[in-house]
């Protein structure tokens, strides 16, 4: 059996993770590899959950938001995601880790076929990138 990534994705429980849901509706498919985690907004996820993913076995963290910086449903999420994001891609850069392996994305809720499509996007970038921390059979 050839080597699958392990995906963690945050979504927004109002956008991204409700596209999810309304793809699973739609019966669109995607990647199994990700496992889902819906967040109250992407603005609440700590870079802490994204590094400790990737320290329990993760080699990649896709982050949905709603459907552009300014559309939050908490006003601000965004753009506090986006900026943490940005950090966080500097730091790992910094230790070694590839930044494209997180990934954050401006999701709507109406929008199944665009997450179905960033879902296997980001999976096929990790996969050309390899496991975290060399191979894994």
């Amino acid at each position: 059996m050839s080597w699958r990534p392990r995906i963690i994705a945050f979504f927004c429980k109002w956008c991204a993770g409700s596209a999810a849901e309304t793809a699973g509706v739609m019966r669109l498919r995607y990647d199994p590899n990700i496992v889902p985690i819906i967040v109250p907004c992407t603005g609440r996820i700590d870079p802490q959950l994204v590094v400790s993913a990737f320290l329990n076995g993760a080699d990649g963290v896709l982050i949905g938001g709603c459907h552009t910086p300014n559309d939050c449903h908490y006003s601000s999420g965004n753009f506090k995601a986006f900026k943490r994001v940005y950090m966080l891609r500097k730091m790992l850069a910094e230790v070694g880790v590839e930044p494209e392996r997180v990934r954050l994305e401006w999701i709507s809720a109406t929008e199944a076929p665009k997450l179905v499509r960033v879902v296997n996007e980001f999976v096929e970038e990790v996969r050309r990138l390899g496991p975290m921390g060399g191979s894994r059979a």
